[in-house]
């Protein structure tokens, strides 16, 4: 018989600590003296009080290990959970957002999408602004714990690559997460603190340099203003590119280089790919935008390193309306949104591990066409790959693109255009932020979207950060089966 106690009782606990990370926007609030800090306390009371219940009464059935049924309740349960405490402050304060809103901006931000329905961001309280913040940190580092922790375990989409690196608690899975999650908490905490300073030294405010910090470590995407980074320009933008690609890369390569591993990270055929790619895709994109400034190469860079690495980390960020780039570069900004960054980072979509594994089935399979008596093995780092892993990510690759068409066609159904329609559920899907067009586009954001469409991009953004099967697999008969 399935036990969720185990399971309640860390989605308990979580809870608890979001009620009590809510502490720190109550207390920017008190400092602003708008009057808005008794939303937060109201928040974090009811947020604690619930989650503390929850982790009491399921506390007599704690245990190292977990089952697989139990495994994937956890994972989707703490992304289901968390957004509905997380969207009190949006429902309660000066927002005072709808049910539908509020969630979808909780969700958002806790998988790092970016999307937001709230417009006027230069006016909101400090407190709900630096909420956004922490809803995307969180999210982040969260992240990072699912991808070392449990989609390996669960053999999600190639992730059982990942299993045994770095961390020897193999089958037990909290006290691998709390192992891992101690781990990387000082990198994370030592990576977010750098960029703050960097944003203090380009000259950002103390409080826009700590929630971009937040939101760009965690590749988040919010901002404090409805400009997105366009409220700021110049040397904040190669900082933020710096920092982006820096969560983008396998946190583990990080634990390694602290214990003394230094060629760990470069040897990384994901860091070495992604860095390629995010080089040569700015390269091209600088030298399209020449034509647009033709006197201003720098500009012209920067804008292309910074939004091409803002859309492939999954980050979001805009600083210009590129949908004024012409046809060309707004059909790259759609598909390096499907690109991602590398496993084990605070990116989303589909990884750059996933596209290697791909070409090399592809490479070997037209070895294998013409010298068909020879043996041709698809490798990635040296190692072959088994056929577990290789169906693992060929079943991944399919349903992402099935769930993409899926989406699409019922965002359309709800009587969205068809660039909306498309491009809103590959951003949903792979956790980008701003889609395509005049609505959802670089200068617009979701809240003209219906009700209906939003409850679908809010599920989308669920399953696309969770990389769809830990989500897909609870909707068969058999997972239910004693």
């Amino acid at each position: 018989m399935l036990d969720v106690r185990p399971v309640g009782y860390v989605i308990g606990l979580v809870v608890v600590a979001m009620g009590l990370a809510m502490i720190f926007p109550l207390a920017v609030d008190i400092a602003e003296g708008r009057g808005h800090w008794p939303v937060f306390a109201e928040s974090a009371i009811l947020t604690t009080l619930v989650g503390g219940l929850v982790a009491l009464a399921c506390r007599n059935g704690v245990r190292d290990s977990l089952t697989v049924q139990e495994t994937f309740l956890l994972t989707t349960g703490v992304w289901v959970f968390l957004p509905l405490f997380g969207a009190l402050p949006f429902m309660l304060g000066e927002t005072e957002a709808r049910a539908v809103d509020a969630i979808f901006e909780a969700m958002s931000g806790l998988t790092t999408t970016g999307s937001t329905v709230l417009s006027g961001l230069d006016t909101l309280p400090k407190g709900l602004l630096l909420w956004r913040g922490i809803l995307q940190w969180m999210g982040g580092i969260g992240i990072i714990v699912v991808a070392m922790v449990f989609l390996p375990e669960l053999r999600i989409g190639g992730m059982q690559l990942f299993r045994s690196e770095a961390f020897d608690t193999m089958g037990k899975i909290l006290p691998r997460a709390t192992q891992i999650a101690s781990s990387i908490s000082t990198i994370y905490v030592a990576l977010t603190l750098a960029c703050t300073l960097a944003y203090l030294a380009t000259g950002m405010s103390a409080f826009d340099a700590t929630v971009h910090a937040l939101t760009t470590v965690s590749t988040g995407g919010f901002a404090n203003y409805d400009a997105s980074f366009g409220a700021f320009s110049g040397s904040a933008e190669w900082v933020a590119t710096l920092f982006m690609v820096l969560a983008a890369l396998p946190f583990v390569r990080y634990v390694q280089l602290l214990n003394g591993n230094h060629r760990a990270l470069f040897r990384d055929s994901q860091v070495r790919a992604f860095l390629m790619t995010i080089a040569l895709l700015a390269v091209v994109t600088a030298g399209v935008l020449l034509t647009i400034f033709p006197h201003h190469p720098e500009q012209a860079l920067r804008e292309a390193a910074f939004n091409i690495t803002s859309i492939m980390s999954g980050t979001g960020y805009a600083s210009v309306d590129y949908m004024t780039w012409g046809p060309f570069l707004i059909a790259l900004f759609f598909f390096i949104g499907l690109i991602g960054g590398c496993a084990g980072s605070t990116t989303c979509s589909i990884k750059i591990f996933r596209y290697q594994i791909l070409f090399a089935s592809v490479n070997a399979q037209l070895g294998r066409i013409h010298s068909p008596h020879a043996v041709f093995t698809p490798r990635f780092e040296g190692r072959s790959i088994s056929d577990d892993i290789l169906n693992s990510v060929m079943t991944f690759f399919v349903f992402f693109i099935v769930t993409l068409g899926v989406v699409a066609v019922a965002l359309g159904l709800t009587g969205l255009d068809f660039i909306t329609s498309v491009s809103g559920a590959a951003t949903a899907l792979a956790n980008v932020g701003p889609g395509l067009g005049d609505i959802i586009g670089p200068a617009g954001n979701f809240a003209p979207l219906n009700d209906a469409a939003k409850w679908i991009l809010t599920f989308a953004m669920l399953i696309g950060r969770l990389e769809l099967m830990a989500v897909y697999v609870m909707f068969t008969v058999n997972f239910w089966r004693t």
